[in-house]
């Protein structure tokens, strides 16, 4: 690592503990925690650093790299760019694909009407901002307004919770960095994480997040395990990087300790 990257004392001190898990699951989320946040959703990309870390990290025995988020598990697959047979969590733990098949069904005939309903009645509010839109998700979708004028973001968060409460008691709501998100099925990253743990049998995670919806999944970590927040937010993690940038250092020396471990 450069002088730059140097990893803080307790953070340096976690890692190298949880490198000698004799199975890690490394999951992570996505938009602003591997890649940078950008205007156009579908064009964000991992730093290059952070793709080959992953890698890295996958072609070590007895660890998994895993992706847990917000976005839909189709835009998730999009944008990680990752092999197919990749865990990945979409729709904040709806959402569950462990291997190279079909995912498991999110919502039946029932909430795909609420949801239907719900985005008809809410459609006309965001097409007359301007920058305003819709994302599309399996149990909802997302109103986002990176690029929308701060007063009339504000503006269009209000009206579009006001009208969505008026039309279904029970959605779930959530805000994130420029959006806020409507949901039949009440589901969290952190249910996400319990599945991939369950699932993949493993004995420890690293899990990193930026988000507020990431701290629901840091929240379930236990003391074999390592949070980690990107960026300046509040956060129930007990250790913190910068940005993406240092967030991939840290998954670089990950796997440098790591196959150095299982290599010995």
């Amino acid at each position: 690592m450069t002088p730059a990257d140097r990893l803080a004392p307790a953070l340096d001190a976690a890692l190298e503990r949880l490198a000698a898990a004799p199975r890690l699951l490394v999951a992570l989320d996505f938009d602003g925690t591997l890649a940078p946040e950008v205007d156009d959703p579908l064009s964000a990309r991992a730093l290059p650093e952070a793709a080959v870390a992953l890698e890295a990290l996958r072609a070590l025995p007895q660890t998994i790299v895993a992706l847990v988020s917000g976005r839909s598990l189709e835009s998730l697959a999009h944008v990680g760019q990752l092999p197919p047979d990749t865990p990945l969590v979409g729709s904040h733990g709806l959402e569950v694909r462990l291997g190279a098949g079909a995912p498991e069904p999110a919502v039946d005939a029932a909430d795909r009407e609420r949801v239907d309903t719900l985005r008809a009645a809410l459609a006309p509010l965001v097409a007359a901002v301007d920058g305003a839109w819709i994302e599309d998700k399996p149990a909802g979708f997302a109103v986002h307004t990176r690029v929308v004028e701060q007063d009339a973001a504000a503006a269009l968060q209000r009206d579009a919770r006001e009208r969505a409460s008026s039309l279904d008691s029970r959605l779930t709501v959530r805000d994130g960095k420029n959006v806020v998100e409507f949901a039949v099925r009440d589901a969290t990253k952190g249910d996400g994480l319990r599945i991939l743990r369950e699932r993949l049998g493993v004995d420890a995670v690293l899990f990193a997040g930026d988000d507020v919806t990431d701290e629901d999944a840091l929240r379930t970590l236990g003391e074999r395990d390592l949070g980690v927040k990107v960026g300046a937010a509040a956060t129930v993690a007990e250790h913190r990087v910068a940005d993406p940038a240092a967030m991939a250092a840290v998954l670089a020396e990950l796997a440098v300790r790591r196959r150095g471990i299982l290599s010995a």
